[in-house]
């Protein structure tokens, strides 16, 4: 893997991910624009003890432009997007419209104005936006084994090179696909958040992993794993990565996917787990591509050990889910979800393992 690193007209770094054997990168970003203005805030909830990050600035970003108008497409004469090259493989770029930046202004007041409670901190970390392929009407599902094996790699890559930042505790990638799920840019991405905190659901589920440990002496990873690896849940697998529908699942389609052997994290993984991945990866995004009429509305979020705490405990995975329960019916985060956190699945989750065990991918 080639990467070249380059600097946008404002000051954002580019990074170009490519195949042995591809042209230089050397075209200049010839827009004349603004510096970006970064003023996000962390903000303590102190009844849930978790942080919250204020960026309004984000009201003003881009939404969902027109096809010929796509910003992620690459540059062609007369119209400069965010990729100066006239083609590319996989890109990564600092968002123009960040929620954390390592930029931020870091002059804020101890607390949230009458509330010493709130806590106040800078919206500290990172936001990349990682491009997949330079055709604006592929997805993910049909980007080819090659092509996806690569896209694995920049996310090692930028998680080991986020992790690294001072005062970055965690590091997520992710992809939100379909515009059900809030995509405002319809070109095939994905993002990379560099948190300065560790997430909620990451410090959840550690809690529960060493609650486990304490009443029974078990790693509550290693027995999941074990227990789903011949069950009526799984969707496939092959030597080195197992997918299933979780027992509890939360959503109306969700699969989880966890490599057989312990790994926190995606640069741990060696390169016969990475080409494993992608094998997988791609079948599973295959039967969500077609298990209806049109391919599902997904989120794709990599559950990865945080930089500095719990690391011997962690066991990566991925969570793929859709909220979307039937053709043209959408699950809602209702009273019970939104308001108490409280999820009532509208699906049975053997029942939709054999549905996508079943769906026969072109």
């Amino acid at each position: 893997m080639i990467r070249t690193s380059r600097r946008l007209a404002d000051g954002r770094e580019i990074l170009y991910f490519d195949a042995d054997g591809t042209p230089a990168r050397t075209a200049e970003d010839c827009r004349d624009l603004p510096p970006v203005g970064t003023h996000s805030q962390l903000r303590w909830d102190a009844l849930l003890g978790e942080w919250v990050v204020i960026a309004a600035h984000r009201q003003t970003r881009t939404f969902l432009p027109p096809a010929d108008q796509c910003p992620l497409d690459p540059s062609r004469p007369g119209r400069p997007t965010e990729v100066p090259e006239a083609d590319y493989q996989v890109v990564v770029f600092e968002n123009r419209f960040p929620s954390l930046a390592t930029a931020v202004d870091r002059d804020v007041a101890p607390a949230a104005p009458g509330a010493p409670l709130a806590e106040l901190r800078p919206g500290f970390g990172r936001c990349e936006v990682v491009l997949f392929t330079s055709d604006h009407d592929q997805q993910f599902a049909g980007l080819g084994r090659e092509r996806a094996r690569l896209v694995v790699d920049v996310w090692a890559d930028r998680t080991a090179e986020l992790g690294a930042l001072d005062g970055v505790e965690q590091v997520f990638c992710f992809e939100n696909s379909g515009e059900e799920i809030g995509v405002t840019l319809s070109h095939p991405h994905g993002q990379i958040y560099a948190y300065p905190f560790v997430t909620p659901r990451v410090e959840r589920v550690l809690a529960s992993v060493r609650r486990h440990r304490e009443a029974t002496g078990g790693d509550l990873f290693a027995e999941l794993v074990e227990s789903e690896r011949t069950g009526p849940r799984v969707v496939t697998s092959n030597e080195h990565w197992i997918a299933f529908v979780p027992a509890a699942a939360r959503w109306p389609y969700e699969v989880q996917m966890f490599p057989t052997r312990r790994a926190p994290d995606l640069p741990a993984l060696d390169d016969a787990e990475r080409d494993a991945l992608a094998e997988v990866y791609l079948d599973v995004l295959g039967r969500f591509a077609h298990r209806m009429d049109t391919p599902m509305p997904y989120i794709a979020a990599w559950n990865q050990a945080p930089v500095r705490t719990g690391r011997e405990d962690w066991w990566l995975h991925l969570q793929l889910f859709s909220l979307r329960r039937a053709p043209g019916k959408l699950k809602y985060l209702a009273g019970s979800e939104s308001g108490m956190g409280a999820f009532i699945t509208d699906t049975n989750p053997e029942d939709v393992a054999e549905q996508l065990r079943n769906v026969v991918v072109p």
